[in-house]
């Protein structure tokens, strides 16, 4: 009895949370669209069927699509993926415009456009493209054309990669302000251990917080043709759940997957969000931006900034770390080294160096200038969940 009553309380949370969905992000992995033989032509098109029949119930879908390095060493009839960058950004251009074509034909059935976005992390590090960005998918959505997003593999370099298109998918949910992320993979969801293996393994359907035993749990799950595990997966959720948004993690192989999500069917695995929802902004400063420095705080610090939202100010700061300017994303650490915030520095590396354990009113005097009295500004801080920041790095 107490199965079913847990089952149908899952059941409840799922259909609570699909029924606000407005917009969602679907990614679709390189396990989902690809097999043996290439391009898994009959998967993407009943993938297509389905993410139409959403948009026709009024739901605008972005699909965060890999494959595009899977489609292209088919062509070129690889057994592995290239280990150096010139090889492999050739094989992704080649199989990026595959990949985009038969995208075209499968939604064509259904009187749906496709349109090809290509990004690299600096394109949404940057404010002001960032908000372009956001505009440009916005206008697309109000047309019900169906963007799909992937990364540009052909021109990226590693510090402006976003590591994996789980990453990117959890920055693209906050970018367009999603309801729901949707992760669909070649397994059924989070499994306390990896169920190609271990036959004995069980589906965990439902994640409220993720801690080190969902951490440990995904760890043991690896990807095939993809960059990213069941750990990259976790990770995705750690960034989405802190900022407000569910995520499900689903098998994208079983048919009608989507409709059996938004009816609130308990498959798959929901991530829970926080109770608190981040603003754009705040999620942008959180999980877009790449860390250039850090600061060490005192405790008085800590407390001021997490438990009283105050901002940073010289007389806190113990030690600086790294080379940042002005503007720049910084971790903020306590005084053990551990991080429980983000936030963009008002002063470079050098000049907070200077200021660090004076009073603002000593700022001018030490400087010989000053623009603010706050190194970190409160509107430019992020607190992150203390009990465990692993996922936040």
């Amino acid at each position: 009895m107490t199965d079913i009553t847990e089952r149908e309380k899952r059941i409840q949370i799922r259909k609570e949370f699909f029924s606000r969905v407005r917009r969602a992000v679907i990614k679709v992995g390189t396990g989902v669209l690809t097999h043996n033989k290439g391009l898994n032509i009959p998967v993407l098109r009943r993938l297509a069927r389905e993410v139409s029949e959403l948009i026709s119930r009024g739901c605008q879908v972005v699909v965060v699509s890999s494959g595009a390095i899977a489609c292209g060493m088919r062509k070129m009839d690889m057994k592995e993926r290239p280990a150096d960058i010139p090889h492999k950004q050739a094989v992704a251009a080649l199989g990026q415009s595959r990949l985009m074509l038969e995208y075209e034909k499968a939604f064509s059935p259904y009187k749906k456009k496709v349109a090809q976005i290509l990004l690299t992390r600096d394109d949404l590090c940057n404010r002001r493209r960032y908000l372009n960005a956001r505009n440009t998918l916005n206008v697309l959505l109000g047309w019900q054309i169906v963007p799909i997003i992937n990364e540009n593999d052909t021109v990226v370099v590693d510090e402006l990669k976003f590591g994996d298109n789980d990453n990117l998918s959890a920055m693209i949910t906050n970018l367009v302000d999603a309801q729901m992320l949707i992760s669909l993979t070649d397994i059924d969801g989070l499994y306390d251990k990896d169920p190609r293996v271990h036959k004995d393994a069980k589906l965990v359907p439902l994640v409220r917080k993720i801690d080190r035993s969902i951490e440990r749990a995904a760890s043991g799950i690896p990807s095939g043709l993809g960059t990213g595990g069941m750990s990259s997966k976790v990770r995705t959720a750690k960034k989405v759940t802190t900022s407000g948004i569910p995520m499900l993690v689903a098998s994208g192989l079983k048919p009608n997957i989507l409709k059996q999500l938004f009816e609130g069917k308990d498959v798959g695995t929901l991530f829970v969000p926080g109770k608190q929802k981040m603003t754009s902004r705040k999620c942008w400063i959180a999980f877009t931006l790449k860390a250039r420095g850090a600061i060490k705080v005192d405790g008085g610090a800590v407390t001021a900034i997490c438990k009283h939202g105050k901002s940073l100010l010289p007389i806190g700061i113990m030690d600086v770390e790294g080379d940042f300017r002005v503007g720049d994303m910084v971790r903020c650490l306590d005084p053990d080294g551990v991080a429980f915030a983000k936030g963009l520095v008002n002063y470079s590396a050098s000049d907070t160096r200077k200021v660090m354990g004076l009073k603002t009113r000593e700022i001018e005097k030490k400087l010989l200038y000053k623009q603010y009295d706050e190194v970190i500004h409160r509107d430019n801080l992020v607190v992150l969940d203390t009990d465990d920041t692993a996922g936040l790095q």
